[in-house]
């Protein structure tokens, strides 16, 4: 031990201000590198969809996608917007839907997640198999549809898109897993020893130290709320409860169908309007409309994902 002592204090006297976990700037230029021609790469296909969205349909057919369009232009866009208070409904619909469905999603999950986490517990192995089971079998679309409508009445219904959806097995397992590999069982023996209840110690202990796992699974709900788009089109008939994703795919379909079938059109300006229906570039635009949002969310849930958690509360 001495011998390394010396060591290290004649390395560190003769290296001034070196750091155990410095890089050297050359390695430090490298990984930047990388780092920045891998960011631009990811970057490139969603520039690409943003320029096609504002390419005109004679740009695309000479020149196909390109990152540089000949002529730009807002057609597409204002093609959309048409049905303007359809799409307020629809965001309005989705964004409801995102931040109540993934709130209400995160209270259960975390609540059963500490259930099946905490050992001594008694009915903890009960609740462990009950959620080995829901992962295994399932009813199937059908058996869900009947209870969904016949027994629970979600049909035509904004709560449709909250309860079916509300627990998630693989989501308890990621949140239990992360309560057992970071919060040791000693903390929870020194709460009951102090005569906290587990209400008590779930709020003021564990939540606490469990932001960065509801960070993570949170982000999971908002994009899988966000995204989702198959449950409106077997339950919902109202357009004031369809979400922003069924309704840019129904109008990718009927611009598709009215394109398909211009032929049935009575007068020749109307198989010219039909036929100039913009396609590939709405495909785009849809693209960006739906996504751009949820990318602006991604920066609020990032630092949990690069910051590491420090837990020094055991107490002795």
């Amino acid at each position: 031990m001495e011998a390394n002592k010396v060591k290290t204090s004649n390395y560190v006297g003769k290296h001034k201000g070196f750091k155990p976990n410095e890089i050297s700037p050359k390695a430090n230029f490298i990984i930047s590198f990388i780092l920045t021609a891998m960011t631009l790469i990811y970057l490139v296909p969603v520039i690409l969809v943003i320029m096609v969205s504002f390419s005109t349909p004679e740009s695309l057919t000479y020149k196909g996608y390109s990152l540089f369009p000949t002529e730009l232009t807002l057609s597409t866009y204002k093609f959309l917007l048409k049905s303007g208070k359809q799409i307020a409904d629809s965001y309005k619909v989705t964004i409801t839907r995102t931040i109540l469905g993934t709130v209400l999603s995160l209270s259960v999950m975390s609540l059963y997640s500490y259930v099946v986490a905490y050992r001594a517990f008694p009915a903890r192995k009960f609740y462990t198999y009950y959620l080995f089971v829901s992962s295994i079998f399932s009813g199937g679309l059908v058996a869900s549809y009947i209870i969904n409508v016949r027994y629970l009445g979600l049909y035509d219904n904004f709560w449709i898109y909250i309860l079916p959806g509300l627990v998630s097995w693989f989501n308890i397992i990621i949140l239990r897993t992360f309560i057992q590999t970071t919060i040791p069982d000693s903390l929870f023996e020194a709460a009951k020893i102090d005569g906290a209840g587990d209400f008590t110690i779930f709020f003021r202990i564990v939540l606490p130290l469990f932001k960065a796992g509801l960070a993570t699974i949170g982000l999971f709900c908002v994009v899988g709320h966000w995204n989702e788009w198959s449950t409106a089109l077997l339950y919902i008939e109202n357009p004031k409860l369809v979400p922003v994703q069924t309704m840019l795919q129904r109008i990718q379909q009927n611009i598709n169908f009215l394109k398909n079938n211009s032929q049935m059109s009575q007068t020749q300006e109307e198989m010219l309007i039909l036929k100039n229906l913009p396609t590939e570039s709405t495909q785009m635009a849809i693209t960006v409309i739906a996504t751009v949002p949820i990318l602006c969310v991604y920066p609020f849930f990032q630092k949990y994902f690069i910051k590491g958690m420090t837990i020094g509360s055991v107490k002795g």
